[in-house]
């Protein structure tokens, strides 16, 4: 891939888009069977601006009013009719008087006159210029002007940002800290958004306990419902943490149906794979559940079930924490994303290069967590991975500041071949 080829859309995996019956579904194709599942969840709820941060849009926001809403000045200075000062310079202007931001500035500007203005203030009528205060010399009660400014200098004309009726932000927004802003200067204290969907999530293993409680032989600590939690700790987000349940089918059965009469979106870590204590395909099947995805061409996280039970979509992670995690990161999360009415797209990525040699077996496209490095002499960043890649190191993605993807038809990566890489949002 040369640096100047366009990011594929979602994905450059290299898999089969169609495969063949009982072939592992290539990621794109996955994630295409999950996001058809969805039905983006439809009720609106209307709240206050300060409310309404880190939610969804519901309804396109338009300006009810022109931004600036009136002309006013960009900087300290003096206030001027251009006409004013006819002839050869210098100029000599008395000052008669001043306007602060906040002023009414409706007084029109008196002929062979200027005004003292401050930043944001509005322009009186008849000024058609703004000298800055340093380009003047200050003599007394008058100041002296050596060059003509040119028309509308350093004004900021009404409805020159947005005109009054100009769609500012369209449904399916996330209001985050500058859709906030633009609608609060669009004097917007009200907003319609979709409410938040409902996520159920539980991990699967009779060997798991909570952090920090001691530990019997072949037990270990659950690291991936704290993984959960954090993901799902946004604002357009109601989460429903059922915990822990043991590898007991009933139980899986009981919490499993639980989960999808209560929630839009029922996520479980562990037991998806082929095992004799894997007991989610059979307890989904138990339950009634449409099954669309059992197993995608990508490593880590091969094991991966998509489905709907009842109402709400099924989405059965793995249970090895860096799989769980990937899972999640590349597919998971756009499903949640596009059930709250966002794209749902996949994550963003840019383009780097490889800082390393590798030989890997083809087959399955790679997610690799990996580091960025520095710039090389064309701007594109290098990246590296670890010696050392198999998918239990949870350590790896503490350490890392995105996944690195590796085509599936790819077998020997070179030093200087570039690759896709997907940032990480957060720690």
């Amino acid at each position: 891939m040369s640096p100047s080829a366009a990011l594929s859309d979602p994905f450059y995996c290299g898999c089969e888009t169609e495969p063949k019956p009982g072939a592992l579904l290539s990621v794109d194709m996955a994630l295409a069977k999950g996001l058809a599942l969805v039905e983006p969840v439809q009720e609106v709820e209307r709240m206050s601006l300060e409310q309404a941060h880190g939610r969804v849009l519901a309804e396109a926001v338009k300006a009810s009013v022109p931004l600036p809403l009136f002309d006013n000045s960009a900087m300290d200075g003096y206030a001027i009719r251009i006409a004013d000062i006819a002839g050869a310079g210098p100029w000599r202007l008395p000052i008669v008087g001043r306007i602060a931001a906040g002023d009414a500035g409706n007084e029109p500007l008196p002929k062979g006159a200027t005004l003292r203005i401050f930043t944001g203030a509005p322009v009186p009528p008849g000024c058609d210029a703004v000298v800055m205060q340093e380009m003047v010399r200050l003599e007394g009660d008058a100041i002296w002007l050596d060059r003509r400014p040119k028309l509308d200098e350093n004004i900021r004309r009404a409805g020159e940002d947005l005109a009054a009726g100009t769609e500012i932000i369209s449904a399916g927004r996330c209001i985050g800290p500058r859709a906030a802003a633009l609608l609060a200067a669009s004097g917007c204290g009200k907003v319609a958004v979709r409410r938040r969907i409902r996520v159920a999530f539980f991990s699967t293993g009779s060997e798991l306990r909570a952090p920090g409680v001691p530990l019997s032989p072949g037990q270990i600590w659950n690291s991936n419902r704290y993984h959960l939690q954090g993901s799902l700790n946004l604002p357009w987000i109601d989460m429903i943490d059922m915990g822990a349940i043991p590898d007991t089918p009933d139980l899986l059965q009981r919490a499993l149906e639980q989960a999808s009469r209560d929630a839009d979106l029922v996520v479980t870590t562990g037991g998806v794979s082929v095992g004799d204590e894997d007991h989610m395909p059979a307890v989904l099947r138990a339950a009634g559940a449409d099954i669309h995805v059992m197993k995608v061409a990508m490593k880590p996280g091969k094991p991966l079930v998509i489905g709907r039970i009842g109402t709400a979509i099924y989405l059965g992670l793995p249970g090895n924490p860096v799989s769980a995690f990937v899972t999640w990161y590349v597919i998971g999360a756009r499903i949640a994303e596009a059930l709250a009415g966002l794209p749902g797209a996949a994550p963003s990525r840019f383009i780097v290069r490889a800082g390393f040699d590798r030989l890997r077996h083809p087959g399955r496209c790679e997610f690799l967590p990996a580091r960025l490095g520095k710039y090389d002499g064309h701007g594109t960043r290098t990246v590296e991975i670890a010696t050392s890649h198999v998918s239990h190191r949870l350590a790896l993605l503490g350490d890392a500041d995105g996944l690195l993807l590796i085509p599936a038809e790819t077998g020997r990566i070179q030093r200087g071949d570039m690759l896709e890489f997907l940032p990480f949002r957060d720690g």
